[in-house]
Order: structure tokens, then C-alpha cells, then sequence
């Protein structure tokens, strides 16, 4: 190995391993690792085999006919490219993309703008299951890459991981398969349709959304978010049909009975005084939000917490 093919030194959550596994790449210029069962079951449902965090060199270029494991690749920053099934993806922030065993695949750094990623090898039974549902796998084995929004939700939980996988008890191995459980349904949940391409309008949406978040208190309309954001209503309508899982008006009531939740439980207001903070006529329309989105009427969230 000469010089340039060294890779940094690396720090304590890497468990020490010399010489690394073949499969690890060395062009990078810092990384964090984890090793958490080399010889896994593949029979089993979910094996997590290593993970970890990398930062590539500007020439990174990882050109591979087989892979031993299925393998979640996520680029936390950077651009570059993956070329899988005779498609090319373009890679940025919020790309995630897979591959497994016996898929050829090339994966190249933007050597302008490097790739930091994260990545996670791993097999089981259900593997194939959890890649396809993440629209990761497509038709017969056709994997691909999807963006995803607010991608520092899954940084948040690729750190979780690196963090646990390094614990050393009994528990260390289920926690850490909750843990990718949880990363694939959150890649599930913040996809977005278009595949490889962020359209435009997923940053309007993401703004209004960030908009309603941090002023819901005085939001009382779906008529209001519009005005205040500079679209019209039927846009805003589009934009969360398109984006998410509810409409705008849903989200700003979630916001608000969610907070309202607080006030009832933590601060022990009444049911008259969490109406009339909210801007409510009437603590009977009130309830009837609240029941709307939790299901029960607020007194009863008072019986139980009291109970």
C-alpha cells in the first residue's frame, strides 16, 4: 500500500482491525467505522454486518463487479455519480442509493465537490423486503438511488447507529437492527417521488413547511399559509399532495393540538384556557380539533394523565 492509498487515522468508535477488510475502500481522506459481526447468519431476518462514515478523496473511484453484502449507501454532503443496471444517477446531499450481491456497480467522487457518506453492509432474509419498500430495488433486482428531504434526519440516525454498534452487552446487536429498521422507514416516509432528480419545488414546499413550524400559534388557515408564503392555495394544496403524507392545514393542526397536548399534560391548563390560547371561539370547537387528531376529547387526556 503506498502512501496515497493510506487511509487517516481513525478514531476510537472504528474497532481496530489490521489489515481492514478487503471490501473497505481506502480512498478516503477521514472516516469513523464500526465492525459488528464479520461472519454473519444469512438465514437470519436482518444481520447488520459494518457501517460507518466516510469522506472521499476528490479521485475516489470504487469500481466493483460483486459485493459480499446488500449494501445502504447515504451522501450526507458532496456530489458524484453511481452508475448500477445501466442507469447513471447523479449523487448529492439527500441521495440514497443500494446494491448487493453480484450487482455490478461504479461509484465516482465529484472531484470540485467531494462526496462525505454514510454507508451500512448488511443480509437477511428480509433484506431484498426493506430495499424494495424504500424504493431502493425495482422489477427484478433493478436497484437505483431516490433523494430523500430533511436529510439530516437521517445523519441523525446513521449517527445513532455508529454510536450504538460500539456498545458491548448482550443487547448491542438487536438495538443497532432497530436502529436500521427505523433508518428504513424514515427513508420510506421522506423519499421523494421524482427519483434522482430534486424538483424545484420540493425547496418551496420545504420552506412554507418550515414556515408553518415556527409560527402555527398565529396560523389559522390554510387561506393564511398561502398569503403569508407567497403562493396561492391551490399550489400549497399541490405541494403537500406531492410531498407529504397530509395536507397543509393537517400539519398546522397536528402543530397546534400537539402543543396543546403539552398544556394539558405539563402545565395542567384547563380545557378553556388551552382554547383560548390557541385563538379558539369557543373551548367546544376546540375539542372537537382535538379529538379530530388524537381521537379522544381533551378532558379525557386530563382523566388519564390524572389517573
Amino acid at each position: 500500500m503506498n502512501d496515497e492509498d493510506k487511509v487517516a487515522p481513525m478514531t476510537n468508535i472504528q474497532l481496530e482491525r489490521d489489515p481492514l477488510p478487503e471490501f473497505v475502500s481506502r480512498q478516503v481522506t477521514e472516516a469513523r467505522r464500526f465492525f459488528l459481526n464479520l461472519d454473519p447468519n444469512r438465514t437470519a431476518p436482518l444481520e447488520i454486518v459494518c457501517g460507518g462514515v466516510e469522506r472521499m478523496r476528490p479521485e475516489y473511484v470504487v469500481d466493483r463487479v460483486n459485493f459480499p453484502y446488500y449494501a445502504l449507501e447515504y451522501v450526507a454532503a458532496g456530489q458524484g455519480s453511481l452508475t448500477i443496471c445501466n442507469q447513471t444517477f447523479p449523487l448529492i446531499a439527500g441521495s440514497v442509493f443500494a446494491y448487493g450481491p453480484g450487482t455490478p456497480h461504479t461509484i465516482q467522487n465529484d472531484k470540485q465537490d467531494g462526496m462525505r457518506k454514510f454507508y451500512l453492509d448488511f443480509v437477511g432474509t428480509k433484506a431484498t423486503r426493506f430495499l424494495r419498500e424504500a424504493g431502493l430495488i425495482t422489477g427484478r433486482s433493478v436497484y437505483g438511488a431516490v433523494n430523500v428531504g430533511r436529510h439530516h434526519e437521517l445523519t441523525g440516525i446513521f449517527e445513532l447507529l455508529l454510536t450504538n454498534a460500539v456498545e458491548s452487552g448482550p443487547l448491542t446487536g438487536t438495538v443497532c437492527e432497530s436502529i436500521v429498521q427505523l433508518l428504513f422507514l424514515k427513508i420510506r416516509q421522506l423519499r421523494i417521488p421524482q427519483g434522482n432528480q430534486m424538483p424545484r419545488a420540493y425547496s418551496t414546499y420545504e420552506q412554507i413547511r418550515q414556515h408553518i413550524a415556527e409560527h402555527f400559534l398565529d396560523l389559522h388557515s390554510a387561506q393564511q399559509i398561502a398569503e403569508q408564503c407567497d403562493v396561492t392555495p391551490v399550489y400549497l394544496s399541490r405541494l403537500f399532495k406531492r410531498f407529504s403524507s397530509c395536507g397543509a392545514y393537517q400539519y398546522l393542526l397536528q402543530l397546534k393540538m400537539n402543543y396543546a397536548a403539552g398544556l394539558l399534560m405539563n402545565e395542567g391548563l384547563l380545557v378553556k384556557e388551552v382554547a383560548s390560547r390557541l385563538s379558539y371561539p369557543d373551548p367546544f370547537q376546540f375539542s372537537r380539533s382535538f379529538r379530530r387528531v388524537y381521537g379522544i376529547p381533551p378532558a379525557e387526556l386530563i382523566s388519564h394523565g390524572r389517573s
